[in-house]
């Protein structure tokens, strides 16, 4: 299964070692910024791997909450039929962090999941892989 894993561009440490995690769970993990290469066509690539992925993993952070580009990520895949029931919000860390105001309202009602956001262990990703999976 392709998973969109959807991020703010300052938390690309902690992406990068959930990507591994997820990967080495079974699952294909679409990261853009580290499967496209300056010159490419950074949006269009965007663009496609969206469409292609049946799955998001959005990572949820103070500098996540409030990017553009991981809200319009959320919205398309809300929108999205690939989609259905595979929008995974997880919450990095304390979510007293940032309020909850700022989470998008849809992501408020939904379930999710926590993350540690320890840089010395590898993020235990095993139930969210095993939420995606479930509605392979």
């Amino acid at each position: 299964m392709k998973v969109f894993l959807s991020y703010a561009h300052a938390d690309a440490a902690l992406a990068e070692r959930v990507c591994e995690a997820l990967a080495d769970s079974g699952l294909e993990v679409t990261d853009p910024d580290r499967d496209h290469l300056p010159g490419d066509n950074w949006a269009g690539e965007v663009a496609r791997a969206l469409e292609e992925s049946e799955a998001m993993v959005v990572l949820l952070t103070p500098a996540a909450v409030s990017s553009p580009d991981v809200k319009r990520n959320i919205e398309f895949a809300l929108g999205a039929k690939n989609y259905s029931n595979r929008l995974i919000p997880v919450v990095v860390g304390n979510l007293d962090r940032f309020p909850a105001a700022e989470l998008p309202w849809i992501v408020r009602r939904m379930p999710w999941f926590e993350l540690n956001d320890s840089e010395t262990e590898p993020p235990k990703v095993e139930p969210i892989a095993e939420a995606i999976l479930s509605h392979a």
